[in-house]
This record gives structure tokens, sequence and C-alpha cells, in this order.
């Protein structure tokens, strides 16, 4: 008998305004849409990466505050260059414990940054290249 593995396929997330959404994630994370199977306008599908997916849902009644540990993460090749991004976009960022534009320097070497997107959800992007 062989070990069962899961692999992440997507992320479904339940947005409020989907453009808003849509806008946030071409221009802070640079995600490009791929073709998604409904086509009904409430759904915008992306690449993550190699076989990985965000698909966002439009209908959530509001936005909702999110718990900072409940929170998915990206890396990207310059954690640097990220936050100039995030900066000329005016999106605020800082560590886990809140410190404005300050990135957490994890035991391992790696740093990272959190933030929320238009509808509430925690993003981490790092620098980890493993």
């Amino acid at each position: 008998m062989h070990p069962i593995t899961a692999t992440i396929n997507h992320i479904a997330l339940y947005v409020h305004d989907l453009n808003r959404s849509v806008n946030f994630y071409e221009e802070v994370l640079q995600f490009r849409q791929i073709p998604e199977p409904f086509k009904d306008g409430l759904h915008v599908w992306f690449s993550t990466g190699w076989r990985s997916q965000l698909h966002l849902i439009e209908g959530a009644p509001q936005a909702v505050e999110h718990e900072k540990n409940t929170h998915f993460c990206f890396s990207v090749a310059s954690l640097n260059e990220f936050m100039e991004n995030l900066d000329e976009l005016h999106i605020p960022y800082g560590n886990f414990a809140g410190d404005p534009r300050t990135p957490n320097h994890r035991s391992d070497g790696i740093r990272q940054v959190f933030f929320q997107d238009p509808d509430g959800y925690w993003l981490e992007v790092n620098d980890d290249h493993g």
C-alpha cells in the first residue's frame, strides 16, 4: 500500500466585492487570471504557482475581521522589492506584532511581512526559497 500525500490544489476565498479583490491580487501579488469553468461573473481564478490556484468567489455579505494566526503565505524572490510595491500601493503591512513597515526575522533567517486583503483575510509574504 502506498502512502497518500495530499498537496494543495487551491485556496477559495468568499469575497464581498469581486472586482476590488481581483484588482488587489493582480496589483499586489501580481497573480495572473486563468480560465474558470463557471463563467457566471461570480468567480475569478488565479494561478499561484505550479499546480496551485486562488479562487475568488463573490457573494460574501461584507468583509469581516479575521485572526492573523489564520493566514495563507506566498514567497517572493525579493521581500525588499515586494515591500516597496506595498508602499507604492499604500497597502499597510508589518510584522506579526503589528509594527508598521517592519518585517519579522524568523530564527531560520526567513523574513516575512503580514497584511490584509480587501475582505480582511490575512496574508503573509516571505523570502523563503526552500
